[in-house]
């Protein structure tokens, strides 16, 4: 084999590997972001909560605060606030709060929210049974929805010698405009609804 046909081979498997890295960087930038999601919501890192079925069995005989914020972004002509400051409750006790969202624009809105708790090493005991964050809320002008969220507070954070000192969790919400794309949808449906009537 001439050192010119070695030279192009060589440049062929070098044009490959770099070709496979590359793609394989975007791979990975496309997946890191479940991914680390996923990572949060097992582990309750950065203050992410977890996702339950429903509250468990036993209940500790020491009690957990849960004071709720709420914020919006600059955009989204919203008030939002929580119905309660505060619920105090034993761990493993199962509650329900309530948010309340109202659209103070002229124009409809779809909000989509995103939610963490503090202290931020809490969110591994922090439990949501049933959520409004991450679902499109379509409030009309003027209109107001009361926004349900179900949860407890794991016992086992008793258990954690890094957790358990704490006896205070805030809750925090922060709504979105969800986008124009997201706006159309409902208005087209909207639309086909008073077509139909």
């Amino acid at each position: 084999m001439s050192a010119r046909a070695a030279s192009g081979h060589g440049n062929r498997r070098l044009a490959i590997v770099l070709a496979s890295v590359v793609g394989g960087m975007i791979a990975l930038a496309y997946a890191s972001v479940p991914l680390y999601d996923l990572f949060c919501r097992v582990t309750g890192y950065g203050g992410t909560t977890k996702v339950a079925e429903a509250a468990p069995a036993e209940v500790a005989d020491f009690e957990v605060t849960v004071r709720f914020n709420a914020n919006t972004q600059s955009a989204l002509p919203w008030g939002f606030q929580p119905v309660q400051s505060s619920l105090t409750l034993r761990a493993g006790e199962s509650a329900l709060a309530f948010y309340r969202a109202e659209n103070i624009g002229e124009t409809p809105v779809v909000g989509t929210a995103t939610f963490n708790v503090t202290p931020q090493i809490a969110g591994a005991y922090f439990n949501k049974v049933a959520c409004f964050c991450f679902e499109e809320q379509y409030l009309p002008a003027g209109a107001i929805a009361d926004l349900p969220v179900s949860f407890f507070v794991d016992p086992a954070i008793g258990d954690d010698p890094d957790t358990a000192h704490i006896r205070t969790i805030t809750l925090s919400y922060m709504f979105f405009d969800a986008g124009e794309e997201a706006l159309a949808r409902y208005v087209s449906a909207d639309a086909d609804g008073a077509s139909l009537n």
